[in-house]
């Protein structure tokens, strides 16, 4: 008995830190990003290595979520970390941007196959009175991330070198290597199905097409560009041809027959929400914080340090509540919270404290944290063993792609937004100011001090009501996602289904 607990301990640390270094590594990449510039060159080439990543991550989640109910989750998880390690290594040879940007996406690749097999394995491995409290602890592990990215990322370009915030990932990883090869057996009872070579290759090309239009449009290209325009129709008639192909495949990458349940869609509709309204306060508050309170920008994991750490403590209640009452009831009251913290956040002001904004934030987090354990249970629940993978990939895809459209849109609006107040406030002055001009570079303490206080009284209101307005139309997505909810119906968890006890043992 002893040792079968041991080795499932082991089973999840190696998961848990699987799912770490692929949570971890954006943020902490994000931080050091100027440093890599100067060293590199490229600085308009810079977002490619971002986009690198997200597009291989986000092409790659259904497809190997899909391949793990074919051929079994150990070897594609294994299959994720070595991608991962492999490029994690070379991003940390790179001497150019362009080369960076290449390995970023072999760590992609790595990711979109980390992220939603990890907890897959946790619905196959667990019983269902322990997948809420497991669900928890892996949901976690992204508000973690969230906190402590970028002051890894920060400590490690000043003291070490950027190019070790990439091999610091090659010890973790390779100890959840072993650990998951060594003592996690899972069962064989795959099906051997057709490969849907058509729903995969349409797929990636529309998710590629729509991803750089997303990161590309507005920076390096106008939005009315030829270029622009040419990738939203390509995503266009990708995506349509996917729809078709799908309805005609005999095992789909994406299958309608997981829409038809009522719990998946809803599910599925609320993570994409939840993304979208999710990064509009992990972006805004720093920027508030910095451009408006003058803070710095060097400690945004500690600016966010209030949101995260109420979103973790929501994450694991909302796990454990799982096993007691319906995923409907559980996501009505995370929405509402999530709603009225938003609600609060439009009302700052320059005059608002620290501690105010801290509580509106615990309010959000809060809010939050429900989402990342109870969503990706009430998705899978009900499901069978060889549609697990692509229910749980299916999840974060449209929580990751509603995080990309919702920071792209809202993003548009604030850039805008205050674009027009500095023009009303400053007149000529501020006419001239880009229309992609970034806050936090303006109002960086080095240039505040720069400023004349008359002036930067007005630019820190100009910047305070656009962000405001952009935690404003953020409440849209909200909404829809306590509408999302609300059509759950009354599935909750199913102590009858999944794996016993017995079977847990024989799988670890």
């Amino acid at each position: 008995m002893a040792v079968k607990k041991n080795r499932l301990g082991f089973i999840v640390a190696g998961l848990l830190l699987g799912i770490l270094i692929a949570a971890i590594d954006n943020t902490i990449v994000a931080t050091a990003m100027g440093t890599i510039i100067g060293d590199l060159g490229g600085l308009d080439q810079f977002v490619w290595v971002t986009s690198a990543y997200m597009v291989a991550e986000m092409a790659g989640m259904p497809i190997f979520g899909k391949l793990s109910d074919m051929y079994g989750r150990k070897k594609f998880f294994i299959f994720g970390v070595v991608m991962f390690l492999i490029g994690s290594m070379l991003c940390g040879t790179a001497h150019s941007i362009t080369e960076l940007s290449i390995y970023r996406a072999i760590q992609g690749i790595g990711g979109g196959a980390l992220i939603p097999i990890t907890f897959t394995i946790i619905f196959d491995i667990f019983p269902p009175e322990l997948r809420g409290k497991m669900s928890g602890m892996f949901g976690a592990v992204f508000g973690v991330a969230n906190l402590f990215g970028p002051l890894m990322g920060a400590y490690i370009t000043d003291y070490w070198h950027w190019r070790w915030i990439f091999y610091i990932n090659v010890p973790l990883g390779i100890i959840a290597f072993l650990l998951v090869v060594l003592f996690y057996r899972e069962s064989h009872e795959h099906s051997r199905q057709k490969i849907d070579i058509w729903g995969a290759s349409t797929l990636v090309g529309a998710v590629v097409s729509l991803m750089f239009a997303l990161e590309l449009g507005g920076s390096k290209y106008a939005w009315d560009s030829v270029v622009i325009l040419g990738l939203f129709a390509a995503f266009a008639l990708l995506f349509i041809i996917f729809l078709l192909v799908e309805r005609k495949a005999a095992e789909p990458i994406i299958s309608y027959e997981m829409f038809r349940k009522r719990l998946f869609a809803a599910s599925s509709a609320a993570a994409l929400f939840y993304g979208a309204a999710f990064i509009t306060a992990a972006v805004y508050i720093p920027i508030f914080v910095q451009g408006v309170m003058g803070g710095s920008a060097t400690n945004s994991g500690l600016i966010l340090l209030p949101l995260t750490l109420s979103s973790v403590v929501a994450s694991q209640v909302g796990g454990m509540l799982s096993s007691k009452m319906t995923f409907r009831r559980i996501m009505i009251f995370s929405a509402t919270v999530f709603l009225l913290g938003m609600f609060l956040l439009t009302t700052i002001t320059p005059e608002t404290s620290r501690l105010v904004l801290s509580f509106y934030m615990m309010i959000t987090g809060f809010g939050i944290g429900f989402s990342f354990s109870v969503l990706s249970m009430s998705a899978i629940q009900g499901m069978e063993l060889r549609q697990r993978g692509s229910a749980n990939s299916t999840i974060s895809f449209l929580r990751s792609l509603g995080m990309t459209v919702g920071i792209t849109i809202f993003g548009i609006i604030q850039r805008n937004d205050f674009k027009g107040q500095l023009t009303e406030k400053l007149g000529g002055a501020g006419q001239s100011m880009p229309a992609n001009a970034d806050p936090q570079q303006l109002l960086s303490p080095e240039t505040r001090a720069l400023i004349p206080p008359q002036v930067m009284e007005k630019i820190s209101a100009a910047l305070s009501i656009s962000v405001d307005h952009a935690f404003f139309w953020a409440l849209i997505p909200v909404f829809f996602a306590l509408v999302s909810v609300s059509m759950m119906g009354t599935g909750r968890m199913q102590f009858s289904k999944g794996p016993s006890a017995a079977q847990t043992k024989s799988q670890a």
